[in-house]
């Protein structure tokens, strides 16, 4: 038995080193706004950019932009390269699904977002409850449509590991029921299927995502965005300088 839990036991300091570790750049949020439509990224330090500074918000940010969509990223941090046109976001690092929920409401409240871009559930798998991640993402999600119940909010699955992929498969394979049932009650909320995207190949450190993971990431959420009118805005509009948020649907998006 000692030999089928030392690999495991091994990865548990790095695992917790990087759960904590703040990219370098991250700092308290310096209110870009181009006038778009709010968009807030939030999770844990994959929505940060660990590894990458940005993350997938400097390619979605290269797609909208491109796209001629007129988006203002929300959040109350801050970071990226100079490159990326909006640097705020609400990534924290090493947190959980519950310390998100813990203060979710007043990041709300404070930015009000008209969409949102949730991928968490990272940290809690090699938590001490891993088996309730499900429930507590329920929970968050109930949270958010309750405080926002007019934002488009988009509910990822985690991208994978490079270890416990049974309990990532597992909180993975719960989130699209999670999601229809709050499509269900009317709740603005869209599945992105963000695991099938990315491979083991695609991860820096067995965690986070390397510059080709984040690129993947940032088409995942481009598709998701674009399937879902008034998400984003019109892109027609946004280039004569109107920005109009338009109204989303409930449908999922993957």
């Amino acid at each position: 038995m000692a030999r089928t839990r030392r690999p495991l036991a091994a990865l548990i300091p790095l695992v917790a080193f990087l759960a904590v570790l703040v990219p370098l750049g991250a700092g308290p949020a310096h209110a870009e706004s181009n006038g778009g439509v709010k968009v807030m990224p939030l999770g844990d330090s994959i929505t940060d950019g660990f590894n990458v500074p940005g993350g997938y918000r400097v390619g979605l940010w290269q797609k909208l932009t491109a796209g001629r969509y007129k988006v203002d990223f929300v959040g109350s941090l801050f970071n990226g390269p100079s490159g990326l046109g909006d640097h705020d976001h609400e990534g924290h690092s090493g947190w959980t699904i519950q310390q998100i929920d813990d203060n979710v409401v007043n990041w709300l409240r404070t930015q009000n977002p008209h969409t949102i871009l949730l991928h968490i559930g990272t940290n809690d798998i090699y938590g001490s409850n891993p088996a309730g991640a499900p429930a507590r993402l329920s929970t968050l999600i109930d949270h958010i449509t309750a405080q926002a119940p007019s934002a488009e909010l988009f509910v990822a699955t985690i991208t994978p590991l490079g270890f416990l992929d049974s309990t990532v498969r597992a909180y993975n394979a719960a989130i699209p029921g999670i999601v229809q049932s709050k499509v269900n009650a009317g709740k603005r909320v869209h599945l992105v299927d963000m695991y099938s995207a990315l491979t083991p190949a695609d991860l820096a450190d067995g965690v986070h995502p390397n510059a080709g993971g984040y690129d993947k990431m940032a088409d995942v959420w481009w598709r998701a965005l674009r399937a879902v009118p008034g998400s984003i805005g019109n892109p027609a509009l946004a280039a004569t300088g109107s920005g109009a948020h338009g109204n989303g649907s409930a449908a999922r998006a993957a």
